[in-house]
């Protein structure tokens, strides 16, 4: 008996699974109130120099003393970083005269005034993190991810290694600890530190939602759970919005959005580790003891299975026999789809955040742009369920990476008067790389056995995270030519996209549960020769990855 046969038999999809469902998608609501909330904690707001010996100036009005005291921009406005090193009255007389020489500059000696009226304060604010410091406000983001980047490799062996549910419990008591104690630093390096110490934690939340729920979840209700828990994510991308509007200080930001972590620890008690992952240590009386508590909330009182039984399902190891990243490698087929889908992530991530920081706003303030761009990513995730569902995972991943690609090449030779066209395309393009971001979740979970699945995950969110730091740094090719960034997004999301199509469909097919499982079969549909056998007792239904 297979794992997805046991689990129709427990009641398929019901309020157990209902249940598990609902409760991890609160710490997944609680993902993106991180990873983008740096767009609030280090906002900068508009400042200029501050004006020693202000009281010397009786006579003149604010905009007086700026006048005399701070130069101006072409436009008009002043500019943030530089003061005249004396006062130039003669700009009373006409405020369109220049200073005597250049000389007169120079940089801020006093510090900054910053308009609070947007923000009661920032880390920019609250350190200076402006002028010749403002790298170290960028900084703070790179930080944040250096730790998700440490953290995918970390709890996607521990999760494999100690089980899914004990490893979330302990991303989520890190995340809290070390979310608090980024809402009390009283330093830069304090902030720098504990901020990079999140994203580790939280990057084990990241990657063991999805399996979790997953691996509970029959086949036909499997795509369901994957684009349910996705949409999530834009349900906290616009619950962001509203929270960094309605507290302004960036202490109790980090307060805000790091406190639902609790609710999250507190009703993770009830969801049960995976059985799936309990059969494959041979830990089959805590398996039986959940498969039990399944069918009773399901209504299937009437199921009963032996311990012996499920030992029986087992996953074959041998004695002493572990799995680590470099297990990802040993055999010829996990080999090939190990380095695929790592490809795959690259390209998917490489291009979303270069979509993400090279698309202007709607000319809207920044929280309701970050509420809008938090909609505008569920029409393309409720797309992918049904193009899932209809043409399959592997196309559906490979179409929609190479589609970002040919819309970001559209726009480089659609020429800069076509406002309107370039911004539909635009539009397009950004939908299209969250399409394929959020295919390639569900994709990757079916892709590896359940011993190595954690492992697996780990792996292609560090190489997501990796395609994610460089995107950035493409931008700096425009001294070369003014469109080479848009090509290498362009060229990078066409060639990853390309390589998903060698990978196998796995559209109604039943979750691996051992490497024998991919290696004992023909599992590539290049492979083939004639019809599918195989002998392993927990084998896959192949016929259904050679549509």
């Amino acid at each position: 008996m297979k794992f997805e046969d046991l689990l129709l038999e427990t009641g398929g999809f019901g309020r157990f699974q209902i249940l598990i469902l609902l409760i991890l998608c609160l710490p997944r609501i609680n993902l993106p109130m991180h990873f983008l909330l740096h767009n609030f904690l280090a906002a900068t707001p508009s400042h200029h120099c501050a004006i020693p010996h202000q009281e010397e100036f009786v006579n003149l009005t604010t905009e007086e003393i700026l006048l005399i005291s701070i130069p101006r921009e072409p436009d008009g406005t002043f500019r943030s970083c530089e003061m005249f090193s004396q006062p130039q009255f003669h700009l009373l007389l006409n405020s369109s005269l220049q200073p005597y020489n250049d000389s007169v500059t120079q940089d801020c000696q006093h510090g900054w005034v910053y308009d609070h009226s947007q923000f009661t304060s920032t880390i920019s604010t609250e350190w200076d993190l402006v002028c010749e410091q403002r790298g170290l406000n960028q900084a703070t983001a790179t930080f944040f991810f250096i730790g998700v980047t440490m953290g995918a490799v970390v709890f996607g062996y521990l999760s494999d290694r100690f089980g899914r549910k004990s490893i979330l419990m302990l991303s989520l008591v890190c995340s809290v600890i070390f979310g608090m104690l980024s809402a009390c630093s009283v330093s830069y390096s304090m902030l720098a530190v504990t901020r990079t110490l999140t994203g580790v934690a939280l990057s084990g939340v990241s990657l063991i939602i999805l399996p979790l729920g997953m691996e509970w979840v029959d086949i036909e209700h499997r795509t369901f759970s994957g684009v349910l828990t996705s949409i999530f994510w834009s349900v906290g991308n616009m619950l962001l919005a509203l929270t960094a509007y309605l507290v302004r200080e960036w202490h109790w930001l980090l307060v805000a959005v790091t406190g639902p972590c609790l609710l999250s620890i507190v009703c993770l008690w009830w969801v049960p580790e995976s059985a799936r992952w309990l059969i494959a240590n041979g830990k089959v009386k805590q398996a039986h003891k959940h498969l039990l508590r399944c069918a009773r909330m399901n209504g299937r009182k009437d199921f009963t299975i032996s311990p012996e039984a499920l030992r029986g399902m087992t996953t074959e190891k041998n004695p002493g026999e572990s799995f680590s990243y470099i297990s990802l490698f040993r055999t010829p087929v996990l080999r090939k789809i190990s380095l695929c889908s790592g490809t795959v992530w690259f390209g998917v991530a490489f291009s979303y955040y270069g979509m993400s920081m090279s698309l202007t706003g709607f000319g809207l303030n920044m929280y309701f742009s970050q509420f809008v761009f938090g909609i505008i990513e569920i029409p393309a995730k409720i797309l992918m369920y049904v193009l899932v569902n209809r043409i399959g995972r592997r196309h559906s991943q490979a179409w929609s990476l190479i589609l970002t690609g040919l819309c970001i090449g559209a726009n480089i030779i659609i020429p800069t008067p076509f406002t309107s066209l370039r911004s539909v395309i635009a539009v397009m393009a950004k939908g299209s790389s969250e399409a394929a971001f959020t295919t390639v979740y569900l994709y990757t979970s079916e892709l590896y056995p359940t011993v190595l699945r954690q492992n697996g995950m780990g792996y292609t969110s560090f190489m997501a995270r990796l395609g994610g730091s460089l995107a950035p740094l493409v931008f700096l090719l425009d001294d070369v030519w003014r469109s080479l960034p848009q090509v290498t997004y362009c060229g990078v999301a066409v060639f990853c996209g390309s390589v998903a199509f060698l990978l196998p469909e796995t559209l109604n097919a039943h979750l691996p549960e051992g490497i024998q499982d991919i290696e004992k079969t023909q599992f590539f549909p290049s492979r083939v020769k004639g019809p599918l056998q195989t002998s392993a007792p927990e084998g896959l239904q192949l016929q259904s990855l050679l549509k």
